[in-house]
């Protein structure tokens, strides 16, 4: 990338960022947003960061903007009253002075910055040998700052619960979001029958090769998720009920397996989170393995929202007698001609 094409993106980025803050049309603003997103993404691969630029494309632009999207969709009813609002002069200069002073702040830290810039690049190089892994970027997440990417871990599922509880009691236990239809014989249903096989071998290869080379399961986890999400868009599948003992299990899996290799470690290397000599890379290994379908089921149940279908009534044994019982089953007629006779005279008093 020569000079001057450096220059065109970062006045592009700038721009962008420029127009996402100040679009009063908010799908254009989300609009904006994602190309800002995607074209970031190119300038960490022109810094080398490959694993950034991957998260960035995937999750900055491509997750975060359907989130945004999703959230303009359900905004659109109060959109025209935001429009009419218009803040006063006084509001503006303070928003542009407090934008301005956020601005040179960071600019006068960066600059002030020592040279060379303080780095703990030569420890982890050093010390990335006993992780068995060749990637840098996993040894860190999951080796050297693993309680960091633990807690993420546990913030996403806090953050799926704290989107269920938005529902209403009638429909808790039941389906996220609406259920989609599409012309099965349209363009959407064509890419959602093409594209998944194609998006879960990229996946899954993304994760795989993560131990070694870029990729990992942040990045699988959102390529998976996204194929989900198509398919469900295309009407081809519906999204699971929050209550499914599979999906709450598969959602509590990652965190759960994550806390159980640190306590391992913790017994065998006297340290919570710390790795024994010569398997630090199975057990980094089965970390990921545990948190890919976390990952893919808060990514898309995020995506999809708070239950919103109430959940099919199961029908359960009913009483005798009682409102859903029906009607009682009678008598089989018994034919004139056997029925017992009684004499006249008996039976009376």
């Amino acid at each position: 990338m020569t000079a001057l094409v450096a220059l065109v993106v970062a006045l592009l980025l700038l721009w962008l960022a420029l127009w996402t803050v100040v679009a009063r049309d908010a799908f254009l603003a989300v609009a904006g947003f994602v190309v800002y997103g995607l074209l970031l993404s190119l300038v960490w691969v022109r810094l080398a960061g490959i694993d950034v630029a991957l998260t960035e494309a995937a999750i900055g632009g491509g997750l975060t903007g359907a989130l945004l999207l999703g959230a303009v969709g359900r905004l659109r009813g109060t959109e025209a009253e935001a429009l009419a609002e218009r803040s006063g002069a006084g509001t503006r200069a303070v928003a542009l002075l407090l934008s301005v002073g956020v601005t040179v702040v960071l600019v006068l830290c960066v600059l002030v910055l020592p040279e060379p810039a303080p780095t703990l690049v030569p420890q982890v190089l050093q010390n990335m040998p006993a992780t068995g892994v060749g990637n840098p970027i996993t040894g860190v997440l999951l080796a050297f700052r693993a309680l960091d990417t633990l807690l993420e871990a546990i913030v996403l599922v806090i953050a799926l619960i704290g989107v269920w509880s938005l529902a209403p009691d009638r429909a808790w236990g039941g389906r996220p979001g609406p259920r989609y239809t599409a012309d099965p014989d349209g363009i959407l249903a064509y890419l959602a029958r093409v594209l998944p096989p194609i998006g879960i071998v990229i996946g899954l290869y993304l994760f795989w090769a993560g131990a070694d080379y870029p990729g990992g399961k942040f990045q699988a986890a959102t390529i998976l998720a996204a194929m989900w999400m198509l398919v469900q868009m295309a009407g081809l599948d519906d999204a699971p009920r929050i209550d499914n003992r599979w999906v709450r299990a598969g959602v509590v899996v990652g965190p759960l397996a994550f806390i159980a290799v640190g306590l391992l470690g913790a017994w065998t290397a006297g340290a919570f989170l710390g790795y024994p000599l010569g398997w630090a890379k199975a057990m980094i290994v089965a970390v990921e393995v545990a948190l890919l379908p976390t990952l893919v089921l808060v990514l898309a149940l995020l995506l999809s929202g708070a239950p919103a279908r109430e959940p099919a009534r199961r029908p359960g044994p009913a009483l005798a007698g009682g409102p859903s019982a029906g009607p009682l089953p009678s008598r089989p007629a018994i034919p004139s001609g056997d029925r017992p006779t009684v004499p006249a005279g008996e039976g009376q008093t």
